[in-house]
């Protein structure tokens, strides 16, 4: 079997925690601890990304990984879980809450709710980040240990960038440029899109809990958290206020709780 890199932490009812495009499964270390505390959690790498390698069994993607994680969580013998997924990885959880493996989901910030113009700017803000992590790798090292740096580096992914952890910056833009499935999950966007009028599935008979950092520069707060309003009118949705696409260091309690009143 394929070693996928994950954490397993806790005990109680499972939470899987999916990360986004270029990311890792360390983008939830400031709500770990916080989940926890109730609940075992399980994080994983994708693969192609973070630790685990490629595959080519699987087509990267929303909805070949969550395919893909679907069988890889019955293996593992990790039934019904809460999923929590931040950008694609939302898109994940969306399509295993409708295929019924995911007993809640909350998504922060999820693919899906672009147009084409919104797909556009996600797209290339994300390239452009991660050609800038290939190339300017070392340089931009020693600029996240600055409060100065971190605020102009990291400002497109965070409301409050210098509170992100230097080390945890640098391991970051590492893992964006090192990771493997990046282009063929970022291309793959064109092909998710959701619409109102498409099958829910078992989203309505489940809880679901959309949050949408205010400062999202990468999947535009404005527009695309109304539209996912108006594709998903039975969901939970919550502005987070002064908070980036990765909310999970900008406000790590606020996330946290989300999270666990979606699974009470």
């Amino acid at each position: 079997m394929t070693q996928i890199s994950h954490l397993r932490r806790g005990s109680g009812s499972p939470i899987v925690l999916v990360h986004g495009l270029g990311s890792r499964w360390q983008v939830f270390a400031p709500i770990l601890d916080l989940l926890a505390e109730q609940h075992e959690v399980i994080a994983i790498d994708l693969p192609g990304f973070g630790d685990s390698p490629a595959l080519d069994s699987v087509r990267p993607g929303p909805r070949g990984y969550a395919a893909w994680l679907a069988k890889w969580l019955t293996e593992h013998d990790i039934q019904r879980p809460h999923v929590v997924g931040s950008s694609m990885g939302g898109g994940i959880a969306l399509e295993l809450g409708r295929a019924g493996v995911a007993s809640g989901v909350t998504a922060f910030s999820p693919v899906g709710f672009y147009g084409p113009v919104g797909r556009r700017w996600t797209h290339g803000l994300l390239t452009g980040m991660r050609g800038a992590a290939r190339v300017a790798g070392p340089a931009l090292d020693r600029l996240v240990e600055y409060r100065a740096g971190r605020a102009v580096l990291l400002s497109s992914m965070f409301g409050h960038p210098v509170r992100v952890d230097p080390d945890a910056a640098r391991a970051d833009l590492a893992g964006l440029a090192g990771a493997r499935s990046f282009a063929a999950a970022r291309d793959d966007f064109a092909n998710y899109v959701l619409a109102p009028d498409e099958d829910r599935g078992s989203l309505g008979e489940i809880a679901v809990t959309i949050a949408w950092g205010t400062r999202d520069l990468v999947l535009i707060h404005r527009t695309q958290s109304a539209r996912a309003r108006e594709v998903l009118p039975f969901a939970h949705h919550v502005d987070l206020p002064g908070c980036g696409h990765l909310p999970f260091s900008d406000d790590p309690a606020t996330c946290a709780r989300l999270v666990l009143e979606g699974i009470s």
